[in-house]
């Protein structure tokens, strides 16, 4: 069933309001009729199955026919801090990152990024991230849509830090050494509800600076595997160890 985020100021006590780029692709796209069920999110995480009730040229209006319980959220708050990459490789971390259930993302101006935002351009770029977010939390059924902050300094991302209860640096050479730090030991004392923040370097990685820094602030350098990742793999690895840990280990031990 499709899935749309609706703002706050369109929900009533017994139907919601859709308008803008929904209620194009809920007409035009899927060309849904009156009696077609979709599911809409509330800003506070809410699910509800609604009954299209009626179609306009462009607002779709839909009666409430029931609440969802069911949370397809990671139990854990995870915030990736993403080095600043080349080309659309940030595309694809907020993309996949959001499938996987990242709560948040912070584009990170790292030493060695060679990409370089443009002031009178951030507002152009953090609006098009949003909407990837957007339809990728719709794709996947998200309850919430990730929050993309935007873009930090080292300086400023430390300060951000103090608000996580674990710390995490994807540093690569760590899985060049025996006395690395597991991650796989981080992810097994995580619990839920657990504030995460992982900072994964540019393509060029991390500097020596740079990590010393973060680690004076608690962060812990951690290897990804024993294989070199590219900047747009390292969160989804994250990601991805998380929810196995998580959802589906602790599942599994639920039904034994």
């Amino acid at each position: 069933m499709q899935r749309y985020f609706v703002p706050e100021n369109n929900w009533q006590s017994n139907s919601v309001s859709i308008d803008g780029e929904d209620a194009h692709h809920i007409i035009r796209v899927m060309r849904m009729q009156i009696g077609d069920e979709i599911i809409c999110n509330t800003p506070q995480g809410q699910s509800a199955t609604c009954k299209i009730s009626m179609i306009q040229e462009k607002e779709v209006v839909a009666e409430i026919i029931g609440w969802l319980d069911k949370s397809s959220e990671l139990p854990v708050f995870v915030t990736i801090a993403q080095g600043l990459p080349k080309g659309d490789k940030m595309d694809l971390v907020l993309q996949k990152g959001t499938e996987l259930g990242a709560k948040a993302f912070i584009p990170f101006q790292a030493e060695r990024s060679v990409v370089k935002w443009d002031s009178r351009k951030v507002e152009k770029k953090l609006s098009r991230y949003a909407k990837i977010v957007k339809e990728a939390s719709e794709q996947s059924h998200r309850n919430y849509l990730p929050e993309i902050k935007s873009v930090m300094n080292l300086q400023a991302l430390i300060m951000e830090s103090k608000r996580y209860d674990v710390k995490i640096i994807a540093y690569e050479e760590e899985a060049k050494t025996d006395t690395f730090r597991s991650f796989a030991s981080i992810v097994k004392s995580l619990s839920k509800d657990s504030k995460v923040l992982v900072c994964i370097g540019p393509e060029g990685g991390l500097s020596m600076e740079e990590v010393n820094k973060l680690k004076e602030y608690d962060f812990i350098p951690v290897r990804l595997g024993p294989r070199i990742l590219r900047t747009e793999t390292a969160a989804l690895y994250v990601l991805s160890s998380i929810s196995y840990h998580l959802e589906e280990l602790e599942g599994l031990s639920c039904q034994q």
